[in-house]
């Protein structure tokens, strides 16, 4: 009964949705297959219209909980998409969220930084431009939270690095391409 539901309304909404660039979001819980051999034992509820109609779909799994001392102050969480019909799919994400506060941008710093070698990490200790930063994620991050400066230097070498930034010579290289 849900699924055929399901079916009908997502027909009817999807040409509307289309025509005003609406984002929907749904979202669903997984349940497990009985008696599945090989694949993916887990499935989600409402039948297959969800999976048919969908243009881009998430798994979204806790990893871990952020603690200060015995209270838990946050989650460590793995973004993988399932499905993407405007972007490649499969891609990976792993972020902080932080109860009250959202999506970390100064963890999100910290991993970005330490993939590029910006930030270096020895150990536990985090340094960044001959400075060490702290030990421990959570301190390196109180840190960054504590000096906006070092944060917009790192974020600015971080958005360069992945092209997120103009720099001179990309701006020239693309007027160079622009010209008829």
């Amino acid at each position: 009964l849900q699924a055929r539901l399901m079916t009908q309304a997502l027909r009817k909404l999807t040409g509307n949705i289309s025509r005003t660039s609406t984002a929907l979001v749904f979202i669903n819980q997984i349940r497990m297959k009985i008696g599945v051999m090989f694949g993916n034992p887990e499935t989600t509820t409402g039948g297959n219209a969800l999976k048919f109609y969908s243009t881009m779909r998430m798994d979204i799994r806790r990893t871990g909980a952020i603690k200060e001392g015995a209270d838990i102050i946050g989650n460590r969480t793995k973004v993988k998409i399932v499905k993407n019909k405007i972007a490649p799919p499969f891609k990976l994400a792993e972020f902080d969220i932080y109860y009250g506060e959202g999506i970390s941008r100064e963890g999100s710093l910290i991993d970005l930084g330490a993939a590029v070698d910006i930030i270096e990490k020895s150990g536990a200790w985090y340094s960044y431009g001959g400075e060490r930063l702290g030990q421990g994620r959570e301190n390196v991050r109180a840190f960054l939270k504590a000096n906006p400066e070092v944060t917009a230097g790192i974020e600015e070498q971080v958005r360069e690095t992945y092209g997120l930034i103009k720099t001179p010579d990309r701006e020239a290289q693309e007027k160079e391409q622009s010209k008829p």
